[in-house]
């Protein structure tokens, strides 16, 4: 593995592994196991996607135009509260994980939402585009691309991970009891999210 290629992948799992929201959101599904697939190749394939903008040069169009990172940042934290206060209110409600009830968002409904999560948090344009972008272009022309993949594939790998690895919690999920405490735990998140948004 190259040292480029490594760099990549250890600067993105650093950046990608932290408690937020859509990591939230997706150790929901894979506990669910709604849509797993989907959501896991949405989250992985945007982080891509936006990694590659940074180092094609996107970073520096945003960051001279902060407006664009003022309206993300208050548009996000408006969908973090709502989303928060729905969490909330699931955390008040008894509900267990069974093989009947565990299908009951549409595809295109979590996909929406996990768009939201990925593109309305200015946290990710800050993380994939500038940061990023900003640390592969100190690798030459090649080098950048290769740093690139290496976080890419650390964002893939992560999502996977979590998306499927979230099912093992299954049988601890079949009590209503961890459902409240996981909703209540995502609200907090959500709302910590937002505030710091709002008061950042």
């Amino acid at each position: 593995m190259s040292t480029d290629l490594l760099a990549g992948f250890l600067s993105g799992a650093a950046l990608i592994i932290a408690i937020g929201a859509q990591n939230a959101f997706v150790l929901r599904q894979g506990i669910r196991r709604e849509h797993v697939l989907a959501v896991v190749l949405v989250c992985a394939g945007a982080d891509a996607l936006l990694i590659a903008a940074g180092i094609a040069g996107l970073g520096a169009l945003i960051a001279a135009l902060p407006a664009a990172l003022v309206a993300a940042r208050y548009g996000g934290a408006v969908f973090l509260l709502g989303y928060g206060l729905i969490a909330a209110r699931r955390a008040l409600q008894a509900q267990r994980l069974t093989v009947d009830s565990a299908v009951g968002t549409s595809l295109g409904s979590a996909m929406a939402t996990c768009l939201a999560f990925t593109f309305l948090n200015p946290h990710v344009y800050l993380d994939t585009v500038i940061l990023l972008g900003s640390l592969a272009s100190q690798r030459g022309i090649n080098g950048r691309w290769v740093f690139g993949a290496g976080a890419a594939t650390a964002s893939f790998v992560w999502f996977f991970a979590l998306g499927y690895g979230a099912r093992l919690l299954g049988p601890l999920f079949s009590e209503p009891k961890a459902w409240r405490v996981l909703d209540a735990l995502i609200a907090l998140i959500m709302f910590t999210l937002a505030g710091s948004l709002l008061l950042g």
